[in-house]
């Protein structure tokens, strides 16, 4: 029988969970800068975008 009192799985320390944390939210920073980058781009170029030659 499989003993109940161990965890499935890896068990995160404080440490690892922060720094965890950390770089789930530099992740999303970036991602969010890129999309703002991308949205400028987009509004600065403006009609022009869809304009293409065929």
């Amino acid at each position: 029988m499989a003993d109940n009192d161990k965890p499935d799985g890896i068990v995160l320390t404080e440490v690892q969970k922060k720094s965890r944390r950390q770089r789930s939210i530099a992740i999303a920073l970036a991602l969010g800068v890129l999309v703002l980058l991308f949205f400028a781009v987009t509004i600065v170029r403006g009609p022009a975008v869809l304009v293409r030659p065929l």
